[in-house]
């Protein structure tokens, strides 16, 4: 198909989704299928068309699939059950859906930074449940957050506990070849007191773990609040990132509602041949129909020109 064509196809699809000026909350238009695929592989979250596809996440990921999305992910996979999990990975494959990260986050106060035998025995089980996950789906990526600082230890000494801690869970999923890409977060409006925040910090993290399951996320949202200068910072952490997010800022909406320019980094990402998933981890700038529809709206307007 010629690129005005699917362009063309793509708008009209829109247009009858009630995307068009005139679309109405208070009686929106039917959702009409749209089979024009994105040029990127966007991942949706299964929640991100709820008001469309209501709840079940099977129906959400066929909602994602009729408006052409590639790819769609669940941080919380390894909360639900794995029936539950066995049950989205077979649909998505039937829909030819790639299925993104899923959270390896623990929870409470246990962190990487510390030297503890109690928490290595937590951090070594959340990486065996991890690998449960991966049996029954397949997803090859898990989200790693490495917690808070401690204000009594000097940030040397944790850096090297982060270091000593994630050796050992690489060691762990390495024969499964679980990637784990720890996700630098900001401190000014998200996550103050956490101690991964920038690219850099996380580029030397993983050159210092020195393992080819540790590698790294580059969420723009996070990045841009942080230290700006995106495509900069994504070239000289290129050969570490195994996981982008996507989230506008300010707002932390779809794209084309903030200060990033998406347009712009998506067709460079094309034209560098990046073809690893885009996790869509961000809100809507409005509420509702309208609002879900507008979120499709904004990636037909910034996927890459081929």
């Amino acid at each position: 198909m010629e690129r005005r064509d699917f362009i063309k196809k793509a708008t009209c699809g829109l247009m009858v989704a009630g995307i068009g000026k005139g679309s109405s909350e208070a009686s929106p238009s039917p959702v009409s299928s749209n089979k024009a695929k994105f040029t990127l592989k966007y991942a949706p979250t299964l929640s991100m068309f709820k008001v469309h596809a209501g709840k079940d996440p099977i129906d959400n990921l066929k909602f994602i699939a009729d408006q052409g999305f590639r790819a769609a992910y669940d941080l919380g996979l390894i909360n639900r059950s794995p029936a539950e999990q066995e049950r989205i990975a077979n649909e998505a494959s039937r829909l030819d859906l790639e299925l993104g990260q899923f959270s390896l986050k623990t929870a409470g106060a246990v962190h990487f930074v510390l030297d503890n035998p109690s928490c290595r025995e937590i951090l070594k089980k959340k990486m065996e449940a991890g690998l449960e996950v991966q049996k029954r789906t397949g997803i090859r990526k898990g989200l790693v957050v490495l917690g808070n600082l401690d204000p009594k230890l000097s940030r040397e000494y944790q850096t090297a506990n982060v270091i000593e801690n994630l050796r050992r869970c690489c060691e762990i999923v390495e024969k499964a070849g679980l990637e784990l890409v720890l996700e630098p977060l900001n401190t000014l409006i998200n996550h103050p007191g956490v101690f991964l925040t920038r690219t850099s910090q996380a580029k030397m993290i993983c050159v210092a773990v020195n393992h080819p399951c540790c590698k790294m996320v580059d969420d723009f949202y996070h990045q841009q609040v942080t230290e700006g200068n995106l495509i900069s910072h994504l070239e000289m952490c290129r050969d570490y990132i195994g996981s982008i997010h996507i989230g506008d800022n300010p707002g932390r909406n779809e794209p084309t509602t903030g200060e990033i320019n998406y347009k712009y980094i998506f067709q460079y990402l094309y034209n560098k041949g990046y073809t690893d998933i885009l996790s869509c981890e961000h809100g809507q700038s409005k509420p509702g129909k309208e609002g879900e529809l507008a979120v499709i709206r904004a990636y037909r307007e910034v996927d890459p020109i081929v």
